[in-house]
């Protein structure tokens, strides 16, 4: 049995963990070998979201971390080291969402395996999609790939479901755009040049136009290409978890990466649609329209399309604390 992760393995695991998406590309996470074990803290130095939402407190910050936790189980599990994962170890420190210690060893699956090859190619799209409906198999493979993490997937099915849905998530959006504060976010996180984090400029989808189903961020500046627009009827699904604490948070993020890894394995692109989640009426009045019991935590568009631009991330040297000397590690 393993007794303890080494500065390598944590090396390993973290160059994995920042591949996760986090809002605006924020990459609100530190990690650190702490008693042979790695804890992922949330990073107050980037604080998400700034602007009239909130009330969300860490929401964005616990769904990134929880994201990037999935990676580090992908590569550990693939690597013959398997991690025992436990949230919010520490009640004296909430910033600690998680410790990951070694388990027994055992070989990894075929399923991890797909998985961890994903982690470099999925990107969000902002992109149009293409008209391809995606096939019943790979919906009841992502609504799977978020049971087996404990949250739920809601598929949003029928052009009255969806339109009422984007009806939601515009009138979310036209909210959030009043707040000039939140256009200072946008602004602020949008990449002209060289950057190790935010959103590149080209990375970013057209420019919305009056015929788009569902919004986007206005991190771009291109305009629609003649007779690509959106899609009158994507594939829209909701994410959800039992409740809303901080576990509950960052269980969804691992489910979030699972099933965004499951649709890259798939050939599927996704965006997330958030603007229903961070206003306040708005997510209330989701939650209601879906009929189940639980909180929506996410929206995400998901479709045949091409693949979205990569975006920066920061290396190992800048989000590891306590880095150990190259010597140290084994």
């Amino acid at each position: 049995m393993v007794t303890g992760y080494t500065a390598s393995v944590l090396d390993t695991a973290v160059r994995a963990a920042v591949r996760a998406p986090s809002m605006h590309n924020s990459q609100p996470w530190r990690f650190r070998l702490r008693d042979g074990g790695i804890e992922v803290r949330v990073d107050r130095r980037r604080p998400l979201p700034a602007a009239g939402h909130g009330h969300l407190g860490d929401w964005a910050a616990h769904l990134a971390c929880g994201a990037a936790v999935f990676n580090m189980r992908l590569v550990l599990a693939c690597a013959g080291m398997p991690a025992r994962v436990r949230l919010c170890p520490d009640p004296d420190d909430p910033d600690v969402v998680a410790r990951l210690v070694p388990d027994s060893p055992a070989p990894a699956s075929p399923a991890e395996q797909d998985l961890l090859a994903a982690i470099p190619h999925r990107r969000s799209s902002r992109l149009p999609f293409f008209p391809e409906p995606v096939p019943g198999e790979i919906r009841w493979r992502l609504a799977q790939a978020a049971r087996a993490e404990g949250a739920w997937l809601e598929l949003v099915v029928g052009a009255t479901a969806v339109g009422a849905l984007a009806q939601l998530a515009r009138s979310a959006n036209r909210v959030l755009d009043r707040d000039p504060r939140y256009r200072a976010e946008i602004a602020g996180w949008t990449r002209g040049g060289p950057a190790t984090d935010g959103v590149p400029a080209r990375a970013g989808g057209p420019v919305a136009e009056p015929q788009d189903l569902l919004p986007q961020r206005p991190f771009g500046e291109r305009p629609h290409v003649p007779g690509q627009d959106f899609g009158a009827e994507p594939l829209v699904a909701v994410l959800g978890s039992a409740a809303d604490s901080a576990v509950d948070r960052i269980t969804v993020g691992q489910a979030l990466q699972r099933v965004l890894l499951t649709a890259t394995d798939a050939r599927l692109v996704a965006s997330m649609v958030s603007q229903p989640i961070e206003v306040p009426a708005a997510r209330e009045r989701l939650r209601t329209a879906l009929g189940r019991f639980g909180i929506p935590q996410m929206v995400m568009r998901i479709g045949y399309g091409q693949p979205g631009w990569p975006t920066p991330r920061r290396g190992p040297a800048d989000v590891i604390d306590g880095r150990p000397d190259a010597g140290d590690a084994r």
